[in-house]
């Protein structure tokens, strides 16, 4: 399988298990890895037999600022089911990045990242 990467996708959300990040909201920040079958798309240089990356970044940063959940997983599944809803796609691996979180300690990141792919 060939690999289409995004790298830092951006969007505001209210996602997190306390009241104060539901209210206030935070950046968080994604990572895609897709496995894709690319040499249909390559061969006839036809768009429509690979995944359009500008389509599927806009999707996933609405799925970020869109309805919250207490947990990144969540969102990090979330995330993955809509990427597998792309036809070429048989697998992904997403990274949340979550460099707001509310830790009362000095830190880089957050993250979780979680592979999925086609029962």
């Amino acid at each position: 399988m060939d690999r289409i990467a995004l790298r830092g996708l951006r969007a505001r959300g209210t996602h997190g298990a306390l009241p104060e990040e539901r209210a206030l909201g935070q950046t968080f920040v994604v990572d895609l890895e897709l496995s894709v079958d690319t040499r249909p798309a390559a061969e006839s240089d036809d768009l429509s037999l690979t995944v359009h990356y500008g389509v599927l970044a806009q999707e996933v940063t609405a799925i970020i600022s869109g309805e919250p959940c207490a947990l990144i997983e969540t969102l990090a599944q979330r995330i993955a089911d809509r990427c597998l809803s792309f036809e070429p796609v048989r697998e992904v691996e997403v990274t949340v990045h979550k460099p707001q979180a509310p830790i009362p300690v000095p830190f880089d990141d957050v993250t979780i990242t979680i592979r999925r792919s086609r029962s």
